[in-house]
């Protein structure tokens, strides 16, 4: 079925949840002309695109993948012109500033925008996601007149970016990392090593690609003290902004993957013959901290395209359930019925609803808390947000990511049989979610994040701030009478609890027994997510309670679904507390050599 934007949905969280308002009226975005009457258009204008222009290509695009022939590298027929459409129309640009060719609009206005393209085709969002991330890079870091050579023309979608972390013997460990980069005494480096794993590492989408690379140089102290970040593009650039001649870095092969397919997946070799080229980010030996920018941009990024890709497994589940007739109704109907009449199959689409929907509203409550972070004239309010949003971005990475392989593997099941099998396109999205909790940080590495940096490191100041924050949403259930609010008030006070005493365990025992700790961080992790997804669901329902009359459809929709989601996902929280308190002793038990 073709995928339809789910612009409404979008907007009732952006307007009612994640106060839209409020960050449209900060001078920084109001001056860029954003407001709360704009953002609709945007997301009509979003909404065309992705659905006419680049969902079409997602099927043929797993169909008919990038390929490597004779060095060069050809996507998927049709990616190159919707790429062109795509950078023609300006959506690369939408968050990026407006001295550099962007339009500097607010992170929430832009979520939603990613949102869609990354529903439409996840292959094909990666190529505008990895270029964002490293235009953030080079904004945070390199000089001005690297911002100037290289950043226009990449927010203009001329030349795109990427990020060359990976080497064969370096995983997510980039201690590891021995790719070298020697002084030439011009001010240039020629660079030497192997990276794997580079997404659109080399294509035919655009005239250049600006590469990111890890790499030491000849006098650099081991580990990850001794790294640092420099530009190396694929065509040099002349003084004029032309392109020069050819770089030397090839892509000597593709991966051959379980999803994404039409996503080119690049081993990059540089200096076989004589060193890329490449310049200085910044100061030598802060190259970590200089990526981790780019990193966490594309941590949340990814985060987005979990949630994207389940609401695309969700359309296309609930669209079969509505089509596919058999058996008869359980209340006796003279013959078969769509499957949607089934009690079970209604279980699973609210299972996949209620988690796309409560996902979607945290992440985009993050994205105003980016935005507050970085246009509020108050500095004691930067600092609050900006403490909120990093302790959301583990989450929205590592708990949408889960989420959207349980989402799409039941959008399989929805489908029985017929799910299995490649022509429906339900398995394209199993496949393409699979590698979401893997790469730009595993969801290991987002849980240990969550328990080290974001919660013991400040006290757990910014999740008991978040438990505050949910207290008052309680006396708000709990001053409204309908059965709805209660139910939800019902379930969400043991689970505010089970998180309340998840951070004291964690505090009191993190450095006593980090490992019994430490084991319990994929539970804390999910758990977080839970709760503060029950949380925005909870003021979905007083929202749509209020609006309901405008649209009564609509809204008694949004409040069965928050309730669905306290009465059936919610008490999980409770098993997942007693794994954190309790069972950490456990998963340490087994010495090395009883596995």
């Amino acid at each position: 079925m073709p995928y339809i934007a789910p612009v409404k949905d979008m907007l009732f969280v952006m307007n009612e949840l994640a106060g839209l308002s409020d960050v449209v009226a900060y001078p920084q975005y109001a001056e860029a002309g954003a407001d709360v009457d704009l953002a609709p258009a945007i997301l009509e204008e979003a909404a065309k695109f992705n659905q006419d222009v680049v969902a079409p290509l997602n099927w043929p695009g797993d169909q008919n993948p990038s390929a490597l022939r004779d060095g060069e590298v050809y996507t998927t027929p049709g990616f190159k012109e919707a790429f062109e459409q795509f950078a023609a129309a300006g959506w690369q640009g939408v968050i990026h500033p407006a001295e550099f060719g962007g339009q500097g609009l607010p992170k929430l206005i832009a979520s939603a925008c990613f949102e869609m393209v990354h529903s439409a085709s996840l292959s094909f969002a990666l190529c505008p996601m990895l270029t964002d991330g490293a235009i953030e890079a080079l904004l945070t870091a390199a000089s001005p007149e690297l911002q100037e050579r290289f950043v226009p023309k990449m927010i203009s979608g001329e030349w795109t970016g990427t990020m060359n972390l990976t080497e064969p013997q370096a995983g997510s460990d980039l201690s590891m990392v021995r790719s070298r980069a020697v002084p030439q005494g011009d001010g240039t480096y020629r660079i030497f090593g192997t990276k794997i794993f580079i997404t659109y590492g080399e294509h035919d989408m655009a005239s250049n690609i600006v590469h990111l690379v890890l790499a030491r140089t000849p006098d650099a102290p081991e580990g990850v003290k001794g790294i640092s970040l420099f530009v190396a593009p694929k065509f040099m650039v002349n003084a004029d902004g032309s392109l020069g001649e050819r770089n030397d870095i090839q892509c000597v092969s593709l991966e051959h993957k379980l999803g994404i397919k039409a996503s080119p997946t690049a081993v990059l070799q540089f200096g076989d013959h004589g060193g890329a080229i490449g310049y200085l980010v910044g100061e030598e030996n802060r190259g970590l901290e200089y990526m981790f920018v780019m990193m966490n941009a594309a941590r949340f990024s990814v985060g987005m395209q979990g949630i994207a890709v389940a609401e695309r497994a969700y359309q296309k589940a609930v669209q079969y359930a509505k089509d596919r007739v058999q058996s008869r109704d359980l209340a006796g109907s003279p013959g078969p019925v769509a499957i949607i009449q089934q009690p079970d199959v209604k279980r699973m689409l609210m299972t996949m609803r209620a988690y796309v929907e409560s996902s979607r509203a945290l992440a985009y409550y993050a994205a105003a808390e980016c935005d507050v972070q970085h246009a509020s004239p108050d500095e004691a309010a930067r600092k609050v947000s900006q403490s909120l949003y990093e302790f959301l971005v583990p989450i929205v990475k590592g708990f949408s990511t889960e989420m959207s392989i349980d989402v799409a593997s039941l959008g399989v099941q929805v489908h029985g049989g017929m799910g299995f099998i490649e022509e429906t396109g339900a398995a394209q999205h199993y496949r393409d979610a699979r590698i979401l909790t893997i790469y730009e940080g595993t969801t290991a590495i987002q849980a240990n994040d969550l328990i080290g940096r974001k919660t013991v490191r400040d006290g757990g100041a910014a999740a008991q701030l978040l438990a505050e924050k949910i207290k008052v949403t309680e006396k708000a259930l709990a001053a409204d009478a309908s059965p709805a609010a209660q139910a939800v008030l019902k379930q969400l006070t043991p689970a505010r609890e089970a998180f309340e005493a998840s951070v004291a365990y964690i505090l009191a025992n993190a450095k006593t027994d980090i490992k019994a700790v430490y084991a319990g961080s994929f539970a804390y992790l999910r758990l977080c997510g839970l709760v503060l997804g029950a949380w925005q669901m909870a003021r979905a329902l007083l929202a749509a309670e209020r609006l309901r009359e405008g649209d009564p459809s609509f809204y008694d929709a949004k409040i069965a679904t928050a309730r669905f989601f306290a009465e059936n996902i919610l008490p999980q929280t409770q098993a997942l507390a007693t794994s954190i308190l309790e069972g950490g002793h456990s998963t340490n038990a087994l010495a090395v050599e009883q596995f």
